[in-house]
């Protein structure tokens, strides 16, 4: 099932449940969806990895906002924050370990034959395509220089 008709049933279940955090939280990730359907040159559809860029995304945001909210001293917006960032998490791919990131970067730099790191492009462009939404961009290239360095 498309992650489009996922949401749109799990907003019916959230009504049934009357589960206010997941309902709000999956009628803006929906709001989200359909402003990429609808935006020029998509053709009314949406696919799966664009829906995952935007899960990823708006789980970033809340992270981000809930660390503001709690340095602000405000643990009730951050909670609030968090439990819709968990929602969010629901529909992602599991993340890598550190472990696991670093074995399939090996395994990257040396198919793209990788030496120095001056080659840190190649392997970015080629570890971006195929981690995406099991690890973050900062924590691949993280471990790219270190492995490169």
């Amino acid at each position: 099932m498309a992650l489009f008709d996922q949401v749109s049933n799990d907003i019916k279940e959230a009504m049934k449940a009357k589960d206010k955090v997941r309902l709000e939280t999956l009628r803006n990730i929906k709001k989200y969806f359909i402003e990429a359907k609808t935006a020029p040159g998509a053709n009314d559809t949406l696919e799966d990895d664009a829906a995952l860029k935007i899960l990823q995304k708006l789980a970033k945001q809340g992270t981000e906002s809930a660390n503001l909210y709690k340095e602000k001293g405000r643990e009730d917006l951050a909670e609030e924050e968090l439990a819709q960032v968990r929602v969010i998490e629901g529909y992602l791919p599991k993340q890598m370990s550190p472990e696991e990131l670093e074995a399939a970067l090996k395994e990257i730099i040396a198919e793209v034959g990788a030496t120095s790191a001056k080659d840190m492009g190649k392997v970015m462009g080629t570890a971006s395509k195929k981690l995406a939404g099991k690890a973050d961009g900062k924590a691949i290239s993280a471990v790219v220089k270190s492995l490169l360095a």
